[in-house]
């Protein structure tokens, strides 16, 4: 079987994959595309980084990963049913479906995230959880169905932000994350959306998915030129944040979703001062998986103008060199 591993910081093709077999509670599944997160970007450049991070947190499991060894990726995916576990009950098989990227087993449960043995949607074939199965709606394509897991993060962000739909929000970066809280709070009837990043590809996307407003910081601070309730912060860039709450009006409630690797500094001054509320969110829980699929099965949500680009295994290599470039893509799709 084939996939495609990260080795030695490289997305490489291989042949030799053996086909997993599902166990009690599990379905095979054929993996009909995939998006590329820039999670998974991140994780090839840095992944070092980001196994010492996480090593370094109270509370949360570690992440067990041999970077020596060949890394399996890719958790935006949709898939179609071939064939059941031992006793499982599952959808038939043919059956379209995607699902939170967790594998339960005996064992327990793995995230289906970066992993040296749990595959991901970088492959031809994979396991997933039945129990964790969401049959794909309304004849709703494999592509879009593969955007259910992105979106998610966007309407967990904008759910933990209160937004009432009389408030401005502020969307700063306007990359896949900061589109995805876009069409969520377009989704939650928002009157005024306004969108900010220097890329003018970025900001023409995030007027297509539903900002009334877009803003080039370029010209001018996107906060001389709105007064928003609620800032949404989808960079994840030293220095971003600070620059947010130096900015903003007071009383504001600035949401953190952009994803900051490196250590950063900010001023508590300013966010006391104007009595600032800081949330920082994170992926999302099952009931907002499944409402962001039905949002797109039910046209609520159109994302097949985030949709930049389709590859096969053998391209996903390049595409992670193209997605660096943020006037060329928002979301490229591998369909093994």
């Amino acid at each position: 079987m084939r996939a495609a591993v990260l080795r030695d910081g490289r997305m490489v093709v291989r042949d030799d994959v053996p086909e997993p077999t599902p166990g009690p509670g599990q379905v095979l599944v054929e993996v009909k595309a995939c998006g590329i997160c820039g999670s998974d970007l991140h994780f090839a450049t840095h992944g070092a980084d980001m196994l010492a991070a996480s090593a370094d947190l109270e509370g949360v499991p570690d992440i067990d990963i041999d970077l020596a060894g060949d890394v399996f990726m890719g958790h935006e995916f949709s898939a179609e049913i071939l064939a059941a576990g031992p006793g499982t009950e599952a959808p038939a098989a043919g059956t379209l479906v995607t699902s939170v990227p967790v594998l339960i087993s005996a064992g327990g449960a793995a995230p289906i995230v970066y992993s040296n043995t749990t595959l991901g949607g970088y492959a031809e074939k994979m396991l997933l959880s039945a129990p964790l199965l969401l049959p794909v709606p309304n004849g709703l394509s494999a592509e879009h169905a593969a955007l259910t897991e992105p979106m998610a993060v966007g309407l967990h962000a904008v759910n933990a932000s209160r937004v009432e739909p009389g408030e401005t929000a502020l969307v700063v970066g306007c990359g896949p994350v900061g589109i995805a809280i876009i069409a969520a709070l377009r989704l939650r009837g928002v009157e005024t959306i306004a969108a900010s990043d220097f890329s003018p590809a970025r900001r023409e996307l995030a007027a297509t998915m539903g900002a009334h407003v877009t803003l080039d910081p370029a010209e001018d601070s996107p906060f001389h030129q709105c007064k928003p309730a609620v800032v949404f912060e989808a960079v994840g860039a030293p220095g971003v944040i600070d620059d947010v709450l130096r900015r903003a009006p007071a009383g504001v409630r600035l949401v953190v979703a952009g994803v900051c690797m490196q250590p950063d500094t900010v001023h508590p001054f300013y966010a006391i001062t104007k009595q600032i509320n800081i949330q920082f969110v994170f992926g999302y829980d099952p009931a907002e998986f499944a409402d962001s699929l039905r949002a797109i099965a039910e046209g609520d949500i159109d994302v097949a103008p985030m949709i930049t680009g389709t590859v096969g295994l053998d391209g996903v290599g390049a595409a992670f060199g193209e997605l660096a470039f943020p006037d060329r893509h928002c979301k490229v799709l591998v369909t093994p």
